[in-house]
């Protein structure tokens, strides 16, 4: 019965780490395509900003979802902390988008949101 039990928290562990590195690839491509919404909106139709804004509404939830694949994934700490910092700079994403004077640091903090995606999902690859 111990061994049956084993089995089955490997195969949980197994499917949240999963679960998580796809929650994570998904995250950086969400936020590759923002950015050509943004890029949209500004070189070619600035009618792509109400897409740049409705898009987020998809992604915003992913580094959440991650922190939460995280624990029964049994990932390292800092692996959870990447999540919950994912998630803390989509919140600073709408303040920088709302607040006069800090817009000029959203399109630093969508890069620095990517490349934190893009190392979180490569983490999450490694057995």
């Amino acid at each position: 019965m111990h061994v049956m039990n084993d089995t089955a928290t490997g195969k949980r562990t197994r499917v949240a780490r999963g679960a998580f590195a796809a929650l994570a690839w998904l995250l950086a491509a969400c936020i590759a395509i923002q950015t050509l919404l943004a890029g949209a909106a500004v070189f070619a139709d600035a009618a792509y900003w109400r897409s740049h804004v409705m898009f987020v509404r998809a992604l915003e939830w992913l580094p959440v979802l991650m922190l939460i694949f995280a624990f029964p994934g049994k990932f390292a700490a800092s692996v959870k902390w990447r999540s919950a910092a994912l998630f803390g700079l989509v919140i600073l994403q709408y303040m920088t988008a709302n607040l006069p004077g800090i817009g000029l640091l959203h399109p630093v903090i969508a890069l620095l949101m990517f490349l934190l995606a893009w190392r979180t999902a490569v983490t999450a690859m490694r057995p």
